[in-house]
């Protein structure tokens, strides 16, 4: 399974220690604000063994991330195919951080290295990202890293309920 480091942090394959910073992060509404709900300590659990699999079965998927000097986990990162019933295909970048872990760059750092990873290692010929209309913070973040976005692919979120949190964007970048 490949581990990916950064000047400041590593992104590793899910630990035990984990589940409980994990599970406070999706139990935060701030944290969840561009998602229909927060998630239960079980959602959570459930999401990081799957987490943990993908790794395992495919070298690359969503890795937990953590300060390389304290070794504190601050979140997630990685690389995930588009899901079934979207009016895309292809492969999905994305991050999530612990509200205490805002505003130190640790995202625009990690999606650097993730995307390094996409086109490199895997080749890919583009990675993509969804977010919602109203996310700036992550919005803000594909920009830095060099991801284009065009009005013409906002589309409808299918997973999402109908309200404010359906209406989605889609940014790319190609090598």
């Amino acid at each position: 399974m490949s581990e990916l480091r950064t000047e400041r942090l590593l992104l590793r394959q899910w630990q035990d220690t984990d589940l409980g910073p994990w599970a406070a992060m999706n139990a935060d509404p701030e944290v969840r604000e561009h998602f229909p709900e927060v998630l239960t300590a079980e959602q959570s659990a459930a999401s990081m063994a799957a987490f943990r699999a993908g790794l395992i079965e495919h070298g690359w998927g969503w890795w937990a991330v953590e300060v390389a000097a304290t070794g504190e986990f601050v979140g997630f990162a990685g690389l995930d195919p588009v899901d079934e019933g979207m009016p895309f295909t292809g492969v999905e970048i994305g991050w999530r951080l612990a509200r205490p872990a805002w505003g130190h760059g640790y995202a625009t750092e990690a999606a650097l290295a993730v995307l390094d990873f996409g086109f490199r290692t895997l080749e890919l010929p583009e990675i993509l990202a969804v977010t919602t209309a109203g996310n700036h913070r992550s919005r803000a973040v594909m920009r830095r890293i060099g991801m284009t976005y065009d009005p013409a692919d906002d589309f409808a979120d299918p997973e999402v309920p109908s309200g404010p949190l359906r209406d989605a964007v889609l940014y790319r970048i190609r090598p």
